[in-house]
């Protein structure tokens, strides 16, 4: 591959993979002023970026080979290994950076693939949706081959904030995945909760600010108290025990069953919080469960 003496500001880049994100991917490089070649399998998708500048590229190979940073965003791991397996030859020597959805494992096997064809492979997880993209809120994610992460940084920096998490290729998916299980964790809290109150005719808008500000408070002491107490294994508290929300539990279990809504978040917490009460940890915070949900 021949050297360049591009400017951070300038180095050319591909991407491959037009959906939502990796349209708006493409879209942020181009805006920073990156020579951006794009390539999809359908074509048509092409269009809106090349009016932006991009350079289209007839097939994956033309698009690998226009740029020493690769860029991918595809549905699945799955196709991208089917995607680059045929064009181990012309991503040797070249920084495959891969922004698809996946988990751990499917981190490190490609890697792992990468390694064995001279690729350097960099895994990321997007903690944004696509408008975020370029916006101050938005940051990327990043694991695996710390070098080439390092001399691309500047170039990656354009899609958002960057946040390098060790050289493990797994620990981007694994990061990515903790935070989404949050953020899901959160949202089935809030639609029962929406749930129940509308199962009383109550208007979702007249409930949201009181809901909004209770979230906020509560997540504001639970998610660094419970780190404290996890890294420091002391997990007693002087707020709510796990026997105390034993017995709370209950209620809400029947209040939800007399409204005729859905108790799934419940039907979950209820036996962890009967099995932590019973193997002696009822004097113990909600902290405590994290380390009862690591064993079977």
């Amino acid at each position: 591959m021949p050297a360049t003496d591009h400017t951070p500001a300038s180095r050319p880049v591909s991407v491959l993979g037009l959906g939502m994100m990796g349209t708006a991917l493409a879209a942020a490089l181009l805006k920073a002023g990156h020579p951006t070649t794009v390539w999809n399998r359908s074509a048509a998708k092409t269009g809106p970026l090349v009016a932006q500048g991009a350079t289209p590229a007839d097939t994956a190979r033309d698009a690998v080979t226009a740029s020493p940073l690769v860029i991918v965003c595809l549905t699945t791991n799955d196709n991208v290994r089917d995607l680059f397996a045929p064009l181990t030859d012309e991503l040797r020597g070249r920084t495959l950076v891969n922004l698809t959805n996946g988990t751990p494992s499917q981190a490190r096997d490609l890697a792992a693939w990468a390694r064995e064809h001279g690729v350097s492979y960099v895994d990321g997880g997007i903690m944004a949706v696509p408008q975020m993209i370029a916006g101050p809120q938005a940051y990327i994610l990043y694991s695996g081959d710390e070098d080439a992460y390092t001399a691309h940084r500047d170039t990656l920096a354009a899609l958002a904030d960057t946040k390098w998490v060790g050289t493990d290729a797994g620990l981007a998916a694994l990061w990515d995945l903790a935070l989404l299980t949050g953020m899901y964790g959160m949202g089935l809290g809030v639609s029962q909760a929406y749930a129940l109150i509308g199962s009383a005719g109550v208007p979702a808008k007249e409930f949201a600010p009181l809901l909004l500000d209770w979230v906020v408070a509560m997540t504001q002491g639970i998610v660094p108290g419970t780190a404290e107490a996890l890294d420091s294994g002391q997990h007693l508290t002087d707020v709510s025990s796990l026997a105390v929300n034993q017995a709370a539990v209950p209620n809400l279990a029947q209040a939800f069953a007399e409204q005729s809504v859905q108790d799934l978040l419940f039907a979950s917490l209820r036996p962890l919080l009967d099995r932590a009460v019973a193997e002696g940890y009822g004097a113990d915070g909600l902290s405590r469960l994290s380390e009862l949900l690591k064993t079977p």
